[in-house]
């Protein structure tokens, strides 16, 4: 199965139809709770809540959804049964083959029912209609932001140790498909830190990721160096990224992120670790673009 740990847990909805197709007089008689196996929509919706609830063991690559809400309706034509199905679901996959399931098992049970009394019973047009949640909801930006990498460790600009994590930033924010993407590398010394942030300030960089200093150590001093020049905090971010890296170690707690803006640049400190900052990046981005949009005065 696909792995959807470093998914975001957010609302997400699906739509899906099915069509029955029977006679006229099918029609009538179901319109007058004539067929001979009962009412057809209340045993159908029963077998569609039924079926939705149990799609990850028909389907083999389906997590298991916990559906949150689910409403099956239907609508009759002088020739067919339209069944439609809402699901909605918070959790970090989309619920749109649970909306497609019921939808198909309250077809197959219509069908059932009106067997004895239609010969010329026909299923189609399952489809899904609509599916909303994730990251893929939204665009953020029609043109990709600049953005910068700021690797902040001794050890790193003395050439003593690779840099992974700053490397990992910048291939995600490429996945991102941001391709102006500056990089450069100091040591923990927060005049240095200051001055490269604020040379791509004055250069309109519009969103810095800084990697390393964020942890309790005496040379961790990233998070202070950037909050004696942030003009404003954005502590909703530093708290997403914490509480999404909580779920995975308890050693989430120990990191002193931040995040701010510096006139219209968006600056979020990551961990020096090449997981922990990949965490922190899973847990914002995209959302993490709309900020500019704020920053200049728009997107409320």
């Amino acid at each position: 199965m696909r792995d959807i740990s470093g998914k975001q847990i957010t609302l997400r909805s699906a739509t899906a139809t099915a069509t029955v197709y029977c006679g006229e007089n099918t029609i009538a008689l179901v319109k007058n709770n004539q067929i001979p196996k009962g009412n057809i929509f209340e045993f159908a919706r029963s077998a569609g809540f039924f079926a939705a609830k149990k799609t990850d063991q028909l389907l083999p690559h389906c997590h298991p959804v916990t559906i949150d809400g689910m409403e099956i309706e239907f609508e009759t034509t002088n020739h067919s049964i339209i069944i439609s199905a809402n699901a909605k679901s918070i959790g970090r996959t989309g619920i749109e083959m649970e909306a497609l399931t019921g939808v198909s098992i309250a077809a197959l049970t219509i069908y059932d029912m009106l067997k004895p009394v239609d010969t010329q019973l026909s299923i189609g047009e399952i489809k899904l209609l609509e599916k909303k949640g994730g990251k893929s909801e939204r665009k953020y930006f029609s043109t990709a932001p600049p953005c910068a990498v700021l690797v902040c460790s001794d050890s790193t600009f003395e050439g003593k140790r690779e840099d992974n994590s700053g490397k990992k930033v910048a291939e995600m924010l490429k996945i991102q498909g941001i391709n102006e993407i500056e990089y450069k590398i100091v040591p923990d010394e927060a005049l240095a830190i200051q001055e490269a942030i604020m040379e791509w300030v004055k250069s309109d960089v519009h969103y810095i990721f800084t990697t390393g200093g964020t942890g309790l150590g005496p040379r961790d001093i990233t998070v202070n160096a950037v909050k004696g020049i942030l003009e404003r905090d954005a502590g909703g971010i530093s708290e997403a990224m914490r509480a999404y890296g909580q779920m995975r170690t308890p050693l989430a707690m120990m990191s002193r992120m931040v995040a701010g803006s510096i006139a219209n640049t968006m600056v979020v400190t990551l961990p020096g670790s090449t997981d922990g900052a990949r965490e922190c990046l899973e847990a914002i981005l995209p959302a993490i673009f709309h900020a500019r949009k704020m920053l200049k005065g728009g997107g409320h």
